[in-house]
């Protein structure tokens, strides 16, 4: 498991949702407080055993990847863990 790479699809834009998508992704709206949707996805991977993840955004996404950076920056890139989008170059 240690080498297995996670990639979330996370760039919905979710019309079910609106108005509380107008503005982000449906991945990053909050949720009870300081939460975001996407956490229980991110949770349920770091417990089980998953710690090199790729989140693969597109519909406004800088809400969702503003998230990542300050709420999941706790992995080791030492250890060759991370949560981080993949470069689009």
């Amino acid at each position: 498991m240690a080498e297995t790479v996670v990639y979330v699809m996370a760039g919905g834009q979710g019309g079910r949702l609106r108005p509380l998508t107008d503005v982000r992704a449906k991945p990053s709206v909050p949720f009870g407080g300081i939460f975001r949707i996407i956490d229980f996805t991110l949770s349920n991977c770091l417990h089980s055993g998953l710690r090199r993840i790729y989140v693969l955004t597109q519909y406004k996404s800088y809400s969702l990847s503003n998230h990542l950076k300050t709420g999941w920056n706790m992995l080791s890139r030492r250890m060759d863990q991370f949560i981080d989008e993949p470069d689009n170059k």
